[in-house]
């Protein structure tokens, strides 16, 4: 019987990658931020914190979240205007407002508002 190619020489081990929490919230979801006055979309969800080092740092010490958690990109809104967002898992909650975001980038990314939520659009999906 032939060897395998393989056999007899060293293995590889490959590093084992880190834990990831899992996705507490999906994309069309309304959610809102737990210390600060705004709500938005999900249109995006990153495994881990994947923005840049500036933006991490910009953040007070005693209120930076954790790295190792899901973060969302929200179509977001407060009082005075709508915008993006970069929300760590630990800092939102549930939106139970039943009521739509206005933000001007939806009608681009989602079909309608249904049951509290977005439908993403087909050509979005992947």
């Amino acid at each position: 019987m032939p060897r395998h190619p393989t056999a007899g020489q060293p293995t590889r081990s490959d590093p084992a990658a880190p834990p990831i929490a899992a996705a507490r919230y999906g994309i069309g979801e309304i959610v809102k931020h737990r210390m600060f006055d705004f709500r938005g979309v999900i249109f995006d969800v990153d495994p881990v914190f994947a923005n840049s080092d500036e933006w991490y740092e910009a953040i007070p010490e005693g209120i930076r979240p954790r790295k190792d958690q899901p973060f969302y990109h929200l179509l977001a809104e407060n009082a005075e205007s709508s915008y993006t967002a970069y929300v760590s898992q630990q800092n939102l909650i549930p939106d139970d407002s039943d009521e739509p975001v206005d933000h001007p980038a939806i009608a681009g990314l989602f079909t309608g508002y249904e049951d509290g939520r977005y439908r993403l659009k087909a050509e979005h999906r992947h």
